[in-house]
C-alpha cells in the first residue's frame, strides 16, 4: 500500500468514525429534547449539516489525493517520454563526435535520431493538445469535411510513421459522401490519437481494423479494432479520464503520458459527438467508436 492510499484510508476511516459520533450525538440529542419541539428541531438540523460536511469535505479530500496521484504519475511519465529521447540523442551525436564511424552507420545513426526526434515532438503535441482541448471556449474553423479520405490519410500516415506492413493496419473503401463539420486538424488528432494508442497495445504483430460506416442517416461512425492487450471492462470508462492510464499487469512496461484517449474524447465531444470503447477483457483486444453528426451531402 502506497502513502497516499493509507491517506486514503485513514481520512475514509476518520469520517466513519466521526459520522457516527455525530449520529450517536444526534440520537442522545433527540432522547434529551423529545418533548422540546424546537430545540428538537434545531439540534436534527444543526446534527446533518454536520455529518453532511464530514462526508463532502472527506469526499473532497480524497478526490484530491487522487488527481495529485493522477498528476505525478503524469509528470513522470512525461519526464521519462521526455529524457529517453534527448539521453539517445544525445549518445548517438557524442558517438558521431568522438569516432569514426562507416557511411553505414552514420546513416542507421541518423534513423534513430530521427525517430527519436518524432518522439519527442509526438510528447509535445499530446501536452499541447490536451491544453487547447481543454479549452471549450476555443473557436476555430468549422468546415465539411468528408471523414472518407481524411480517415484514409490518417490510415497511410500511421503506416508510414509506424513501419507497418499494408496487412497489420487496414481500412477497406469508405463509402461515400460521409459529411460532417468540424475543424480537420481535429479529426485528424482524433483518428491519429486513435490509431497510436491501437500500435501501441498491439504488441510486436499489430492487427488492426479500422472501418469508416454510417450506422444512421443521421450518424457517421470511424471505428478502429486491435487484436491486443485488451482492458478490463471495470476500466472502460475510465479511460478518457485526464492522465489515466489502464491499471493492469501487463501494461506496466508500455509508457505514454494518459492523454490520449481524453483528447479524443474532448475534441469529440466540442464536435458534437463522441467515442466509446468495447473490450471483452484482458488479451481479447479493444475497439474504440467514434460516433459524429452527418451533414447531408450536396
Amino acid at each position: 500500500m502506497t502513502g497516499r492510499q493509507r491517506a486514503i484510508a485513514f481520512f475514509v476511516v476518520l469520517c466513519v468514525v466521526l459520522v457516527a459520533a455525530a449520529v450517536t450525538l444526534n440520537i442522545g440529542w433527540i432522547i434529551v429534547n423529545a418533548r422540546r419541539v424546537l430545540p428538537l428541531v434545531l439540534g436534527i438540523i444543526t446534527f446533518a449539516l454536520i455529518i453532511a460536511g464530514i462526508v463532502v469535505y472527506t469526499v473532497f479530500l480524497v478526490l484530491e489525493i487522487r488527481r495529485n496521484e493522477l498528476q505525478d504519475s503524469f509528470i513522470n511519465a512525461v519526464t521519462h517520454e521526455l529524457k529517453t529521447p534527448i539521453a539517445s540523442i544525445r549518445l548517438y551525436l557524442e558517438t558521431l563526435q568522438s569516432r569514426e564511424v562507416s557511411e553505414a552507420q552514420r546513416r542507421e545513426f541518423y534513423d534513430i535520431m530521427l525517430a527519436d526526434a518524432e518522439r519527442l515532438n509526438h510528447t509535445v503535441e499530446q501536452v499541447l493538445s490536451a491544453g487547447l482541448a481543454a479549452q471549450q471556449t476555443k473557436r476555430r474553423s468549422r468546415v465539411r469535411v468528408n471523414m472518407g479520405p481524411l480517415v484514409t490519410e490518417c490510415v497511410d500516415l500511421a503506416r508510414v510513421r509506424h513501419h507497418l506492413p499494408p496487412d497489420a493496419l487496414t481500412l477497406p473503401a469508405p463509402p461515400k459522401d460521409l459529411w460532417v463539420r468540424g475543424d480537420p486538424a481535429d479529426f485528424r488528432t482524433i483518428i491519429g490519437n486513435l490509431l497510436d494508442n491501437a500500435v501501441k497495445y498491439s504488441g510486436q504483430t499489430p492487427r488492426i481494423a479500422v472501418e469508416v460506416a454510417s450506422p444512421a442517416p443521421d450518424l457517421v461512425w470511424v471505428r478502429v479494432r486491435d487484436q491486443g492487450v485488451g482492458i478490463p471492462r471495470s476500466q472502460l470508462k475510465r479511460i478518457f479520464r485526464r492522465f489515466y492510464r489502464v491499471q493492469t499487469r501487463g501494461l506496466r512496461h508500455i509508457k505514454g503520458t494518459g492523454l490520449g484517449l481524453y483528447i479524443v474524447r474532448t475534441l469529440a465531444r466540442q464536435h458534437g459527438g463522441s467515442v466509446f470503447a468495447e473490450s471483452e477483457g484482458e488479451g481479447r483486444g479493444a475497439t474504440f467508436t467514434l460516433q459524429l453528426p452527418r451533414l447531408q451531402s450536396t
